[in-house]
This record gives structure tokens, sequence and C-alpha cells, in this order.
């Protein structure tokens, strides 16, 4: 019987050997255990924006209190310092209630708590070949690894409940504030919800009695092992938790942002696992003042009535930079759209800017004349001018301060339709927006669409001496190692110094005595241009300091004519408004810096036909856009830009792009149409049931 016995012994000694040697520590993690969710950033990089991800963010042993980590040892495994990773006798309990089906809890140390949750090649499953690997890695890790190691992975990896991961999570979704800071009583109180995370998340009634018994029997259990005093012990108060919260919630413009920073990380290379999984710091462009500032401008301009169809997009973006500091995109819960980054408007006559800039790059002064006679012919394209004024030959300047069609339209034939589409281009206005244009005379005129984001970029290159700065939304990035990446946006010469210049002189003397006059800002020099598309179907206005670039556009989804306040809207009305008190506010306190002196004042004598339109605020409108079922090209004081499709999908038809409505004409000299379809949504207030679509007027006021 000895012999038997010996040999028994012998056996599973021989067994047990055997499967040392073929069970090593797994040289890998489970993705979850290590996964920690990145934390997005506003611009100053301390303000957080929002978190993405797992909710877990791993800390050093070393800042995680004494007192914190005496509670978990006192409630998870009081003999962790002085065991072999494993409990015998606990482990021997476990089995048996797998054997006999009970499916009692306990029987795990903390070493065999982390080495089931951190290593792969682990399962959940209750059996006992995955017990019997646990046992032999906790020992194998016992021996190779240091407790500290071991309880440091096991802080950040255990699930406290509340979707907190690891110990810091929990400190901040239990308590609003770093483990650090954590008192005796609180880190009693993660140590207590470690045994039943779902129920003692957010404990009420039974189960918050429930809650302080537990809690009550870790400071008892820290009495007894030595971490605290019999005095401290009684002295704890039950601590009071914070109401849960979704740390991935985000409201008003917050899930704008993340989407364009997730967007803009997808296509720097950047994976969407990497960006929930890999613990990144991300520090965005957004400055959160300036955000706010946005807000403000739009709902404290826009009357409390406007009709719940009308939308309003602002951005501002740094020339220098061409980091887009804020925009204004709209305020719905969970919209997945925006009118500053989504929404693509037609650009009326702000887009004469591009025009202008291309012909002081080809040899055009601001004292060249062109027809500014109305209506004019170009093949088969009718247009006119506001109200069919007509300036004779008109400066380029001029034309540009009373926004002259016809002889915006005999520039572009001049200079040649290709040079124009060119700068657009190189100023950031992408081809597939510009394509399908190229050939139409009255792309001068701003028949293709552009966000107000890409607008305000595109203005940025004047206001930076000609240089175009990639927009962009993030700074910066920063790995889990500590490894940052800080972002080189692409750069263009996009025309000279000395062209930019000209231009913005042009581009000033629409804010100092043009159609842009509302948006004029009394301390500082201001560049801009109005626009305005055929019956207020939407109206813009972009412009610049030499410090920032904002543009605003007003439309409709259903392309209809916008009304506010009884009023068809003009660029020179509510979004000059809008633009002017975002700038007072962003400008305030910023250095006053003049732009640089043009190479052409512009100055010549008018002829007859132009001083009879000298006088300020004469009404000239700033755009054309045919009406349905007219002959002629109408210069539309209502500069309205209705959104266009999605250039993928163009197919000779400009609709919509993502939300609007119908889009107006664009007969491109008889072959181009708007009429393509989409669904906007907005942040307007009223109704529009009374609401009715005026004719467009020969004589606007903006």
């Amino acid at each position: 019987m000895l012999i038997i016995t010996g040999a028994g012994i012998i056996t599973v000694a021989g067994l047990f050997a055997v499967a040392w040697a073929m069970t090593p520590i797994p040289d890998s993690t489970q993705k979850q255990a290590t996964a920690q969710g990145s934390v997005i950033y506003y611009r100053d990089g301390k303000t957080v924006l929002a978190r993405q991800g797992v909710n877990r963010k791993n800390v050093t042993l070393d800042t995680v209190p004494t007192h914190v980590r005496d509670a978990v040892i006192a409630a998870e495994n009081r003999s962790f310092y002085t065991d072999n990773g494993v409990s015998v006798k606990d482990t021997a309990r476990a089995v048996w209630s797998t054997v006999s089906g009970q499916q009692l809890q306990g029987g795990s140390t903390i070493t065999q708590q982390m080495v089931r949750n951190y290593y792969s090649g682990l399962s959940q499953e209750r059996s006992i070949m995955r017990k019997f690997k646990e046992i032999l890695i906790s020992l194998k890790v016992d021996r190779s690894k240091s407790k500290d190691w071991v309880l440091e992975q096991y802080l950040n990896t255990i699930y406290y409940g509340r979707g907190a991961n690891g110990v810091q999570a929990a400190a901040q979704a239990y308590f609003g504030k770093d483990v650090g800071k954590l008192s005796i009583s609180e880190g009693a109180y993660l140590a207590a919800v470690i045994q039943q995370p779902s129920r003692f998340a957010a404990p009420a009634g039974a189960d918050l009695d429930a809650a302080k018994a537990r809690w009550r029997s870790v400071i008892d259990a820290m009495a007894q092992t030595g971490a605290l005093t019999a005095d401290q012990a009684g002295q704890q108060v039950f601590p009071a938790l914070i109401k849960p919260k979704n740390v991935f919630e985000l409201k008003g413009q917050g899930q704008v942002m993340v989407d364009q920073v997730k967007e803009e990380l997808n296509r720097r290379g950047y994976t969407d696992e990497e960006i929930n999984t890999g613990g990144l710091k991300i520090v965005t462009t957004f400055d959160k003042k300036l955000m706010a500032a946005a807000q403000r401008a739009v709902t404290s301009v826009m009357p409390a009535n406007t009709p719940k169809k009308v939308r309003t997009g602002l951005a501002a973006v740094d020339p220098a930079t061409g980091e887009v500091v804020a925009f204004y995109g709209g305020g719905k819960p969970g919209q997945s759209w925006d009118n500053a980054f989504k929404a693509k408007v037609q650009a009326g006559s702000t887009f004469k800017a591009y025009t202008l800039a291309a012909a002081l790059e080809n040899g055009v002064k601001l004292s060249d004349r062109f027809d500014g006679n109305s209506p004019m012919r170009v093949a088969s394209t009718p247009i006119k001018n506001s109200g069919g004024a007509s300036y004779g030959q008109v400066s380029l300047l001029r034309a540009t301060q009373s926004s002259v069609n016809t002889a915006y339209v005999a520039i572009g034939q001049q200079i040649g339709l290709d040079k124009v589409v060119k700068t657009a281009e190189a100023a950031g206005v992408p081809a597939d927006q510009l394509n399908p244009h190229a050939s139409a005379a009255t792309l001068p005129l701003g028949v293709a669409s552009i966000s107000a984001v890409q607008n305000a970029s595109g203005f940025g290159t004047f206001a930076n001496g000609g240089i175009h700065v990639e927009a962009h939304v993030v700074k910066s990035v920063t790995d889990a190692e500590g490894k940052k990446e800080t972002i080189k946006p692409v750069n263009a010469t996009v025309v000279s110094k000395q062209a930019a210049a000209d231009t913005t002189y042009a581009l000033e003397q629409v804010v100092r005595g043009g159609t842009g006059t509302a948006a004029r800002l009394w301390d500082r020099p201001a560049a801009g241009k109005t626009g305005t598309t055929d019956a207020s179907a939407s109206a813009w206005f972009t412009g610049y300091t030499p410090q920032l670039s904002t543009a605003v556009n007003l439309f409709r989804d259903d392309n209809k004519t916008v009304v506010v306040g009884g009023s068809e809207q003009y660029g020179g009305s509510l979004p000059a408004q809008i633009w002017r008190s975002f700038m007072s506010e962003a400008m305030e306190g910023k250095p006053v810096v003049e732009f640089p002196e043009p190479s052409d004042y512009g100055y010549s004598y008018n002829t007859p036909q132009e001083d009879q339109n000298t006088d300020e605020g004469d009404g000239l409108s700033d755009d054309f856009f045919e009406d349905e079922g007219d002959d002629d090209w109408d210069s539309d004081t209502t500069e309205t830009t209705p959104i266009v499709p999605d250039p993928d999908q163009d197919t000779g038809q400009d609709g919509q792009d993502g939300q609007g409505g119908q889009g107006g004409q664009d007969t491109d000299q008889g072959q181009d149409q708007d009429q393509g379809q989409g669904q906007g949504q907005g942040e307007g207030q009223g109704t529009d049931e009374s609401e009715s679509t005026p004719a467009v007027q020969d004589t606007p006021t903006g």
C-alpha cells in the first residue's frame, strides 16, 4: 500500500513537473486588460474636451496612496505580501465548488485575479483545467515578478463598475477626483466595490445597506491588518458618492468636434482601435473661449423667432497655422452633421475674392478697368448686375467694392477660368467642388459650393501673405509611452505677397464703404466679402484681420428664401453682423496689426456711368443667380447660396451636399442645373408656417 502511495505521489509530482514546464507565463496580455481610452483636449492641452474608448488611465503604484492599497489588500487578499501567489485552501474550495456545481465565489488571490484578467490565453470559464493553469501561472508570476508589480497591474486592470476600468478611472467615476486625492473612507469604498461592482455602482435601498456593510467590513479589516488604528477606523464615515455620469456623453458642439478630430486622425494614419484603446493624449486646435464666443455671436444676433429651417454656420481659422480655433455648426444633440464643416453652400460673391487674387497674380492691377454694364452675354449665358445697374468701364477696385457681376465675368474671361480654379484649389477648395463649374462663365461669381471652414481657410491665405496653410483640428498626439507627434500641416504658396496685399486692400474697401459695412471693426482693419445667391436662398460674409479669418453662412435646408424677422437676408445683413459680433470678442485685447500696403491703390477718374453709382450704401447687390423662368442673370443683391450635392454623386446636377434643400438653378452656360435634394437640420427657433418666399427685389438694402 505504501509502495502504491509512493508511486502515486511520484506520478502526481511528475505530472505537475510536466505541466509546470509546459505552462509558461503568457507573453501577451489581453487587449481589454491593458487598453486605455484616449483623452481629447482643447488647445491648451489641459482642459478635457472628451474621452474616447475604454475608460481606463493606467497609473504607477507610487501614485496610489498607501491607504488605498491597504484597503484593497484587506478586502481581497490579506496575505498578499507573504503568500506565494495562490491560496491552497481557497483554491481547493473553489475547485470543489466547480466540481459539485455549487458555483460559489472565492478562491482567488490578488495574483490569481491579476493573472486571469491580465494575460491572454486564460478564459473566464469555470473549469478545473483553467483553474489549474491559472494556479501554475500565478506561482510563476510570484517567483519572477515583484509584489508591487503585481499589485500595480491588478489595480489598473480590475473593473470597478460605472464603466470604470482601473483605480484611476474609478476614483473619477465615484468621487470626481484623481486616485492620489482619495481619502481613507473613499479608498475603502473602492475596495468594497470590487466584490460586486454592478450592485454597488449606484446603490439604493437594500443595495445601499449592503454597500455600507461591505464598506464597514473593509474598514474593520484594515484595523485588523494594522493599516488603521482602532481610533482611525472608528472615525471613518461612509463617503458621499457623486452622481453616475457617462464619461463619453457629449453636448452641444462636442460631438462635432470629436467627429472632426477622429476623421482627421484617420486621415493621418491613426486607426479607430488606436484612438479607443491606445491611451492617446490628443490636443486639438479648438479654443474653448472662442467656441463659446462663436455660439454667443450666432445666438445673440439671430432673432428668437428665426424659422427652424434656417441654418447658421461659423468657422474661424488662424491664417498663420491653419488651425480651426472655433466654429458654430448648430446645436442639435446627436446630430451627425454640422453647418461649419459638412454643409457646403454655394459661395456666391465671396468666391470673387479668389477670382480677384487670380487676376492680380496674373498681371491685372486694381486700377485696370472692365466692362461693368448690364446685361452682358457670354456665349448663351445672360448676366445682369443687381437691379440691372450699369457701371461702364469700372476699375477692379470698384468692381470688388460694389460686387459688379459683369465686370467679374469679364475678368474671368480675360485671365482664363483655369487660373481662377487653380487659385481657389490652392487656397483649399477641393477640386471636386470646383470641377463641375470649371468652364462656366459664371464661375467667378460663386456657383461652386464650399463649407464655412473651407472659405475661412481660403481667405486666410490672403491674410497670410499669399501662403495657404492646410486647415486642421489636431495640434499634437502623444501616445501612452509619452512619444509626441506634432501635426505639421501642408503649406502652399497660392499668390505672391504683393498680390495678397492688393487682394486684401480691395476687400478692405468692401468693409469700409461697400456691401460689407455692417462687419466693420472700428478699432482695427478688416477685409472681407459678402455673398448672396438667388432669391436669398443663402448668404455669406467671410473676412479677416491679420490674425484671424472667419466665415459665416446663413441658409435654409429646403433652399427657400431665407427670411428672418420678416426680411430677406443678404450677406451684408445678419451674416456680417454675426461676423462682427464674433470678431469683436475674439480680437479683444489682441494687438492691432495693420495690413500691408498695396502696390496699386486703384485710384482713377470715374466714368460718367460710374459716377452715377458712387454713393455709399447705394444698395448694390453682390451676387447674380438666375431666377427660374428668367432669361437674365440677376445680380442678386441677395447673395444666397444653395447647398450643393456631394461631389462624388455629381452627374451634372448640383444638389445639396449633406444638408440643404433643392439647389438653386446654376445654368453654367445653360448646362449645369442645381437640383439636388438633401435633408438638413439646424438650430433656429420659431416656426415657418407663416413663411412665404418673397420675390427677389431689384434694389436690396444689404
